[in-house]
């Protein structure tokens, strides 16, 4: 693990076993002031973002000890960990790779070859991001959901008991968005600027993807599908 300080002590951890990438990544993002710590394997990378806790992790997928797509999952399942932002980068292009890789809980992901401007781009964005959405803890009520922004997560309340779930930055931030407006419904591109900001490239999908995962938590009758234009919360 290497580190570099900085002044406004923005740390990203780097996770990658190609020591190439590993300087490159390192020597771009250190020359813009961030502080840059790196892992050569997924084992080495969770114990290391439990010490320091990142403010962003960049992600490779096809690692030695365990992958990317088993480490996102790991750090979206860990309470300290899950709201951290992840930008994940792998050599795979195919369609079925990306949503593996944003079903695993990433935040954005990019396909290798990639140039250094588009990952600094993307880690900017995602950063902004993330500070934008640290907003004020409060709690939004409706329907039989209680989605608190202070401890991420969602309490559901029904004749069967109290249900509570831990949710992923991103699909918390869609879920309370979403819920924010009921009735109205929203593009997919609407729906990317306002959860993940107009500057962070991700496909339309990635919006199919969180709503899915989130119907598997809270159930199908809270999120409809409206054809041809998007989504709608239940008003």
């Amino acid at each position: 693990m290497t580190a570099s300080s900085t002044p406004d002590d923005t740390s990203i951890l780097v996770v990658d076993d190609e020591k190439d990438i590993i300087g490159l990544l390192e020597y771009n993002l250190s020359s813009r002031g961030y502080e840059v710590l790196t892992a050569r394997d997924g084992i080495e990378a969770l114990d290391t973002a439990r010490d320091v806790h990142p403010d962003l992790i960049i992600l490779d997928v096809m690692m030695p000890k365990m992958d990317g797509l088993e480490t996102c999952r790991r750090i979206r399942r860990d309470a300290y960990l899950r709201t951290i932002p992840v930008l994940m980068l792998t050599a795979r292009t195919e369609e079925e790779s990306m949503i593996e890789g944003l079903d695993s809980g990433a935040d954005s992901y990019l396909s290798k070859p990639v140039s250094i401007p588009v990952i600094v781009s993307q880690v900017e964005a995602l950063l902004r991001s993330s500070k934008r959405n640290d907003t004020p803890p409060d709690t939004l009520s409706i329907h039989d959901l209680t989605i608190d922004r202070d401890r991420f997560i969602v309490i559901q309340e029904r004749e069967s008991g109290t249900k509570e779930m831990h949710f992923p930055k991103q699909e918390f931030e869609l879920l309370h968005f979403m819920a924010s407006h009921p009735g109205t419904a929203f593009t997919r591109q609407e729906i990317l600027d306002e959860v993940w900001g107009p500057e962070i490239y991700v496909v339309d999908r990635t919006v199919d993807v969180h709503v899915r995962k989130i119907r598997e938590k809270i159930g199908s009758d809270y999120i409809e599908t409206i054809k041809g234009v998007g989504y709608r919360f239940r008003g």
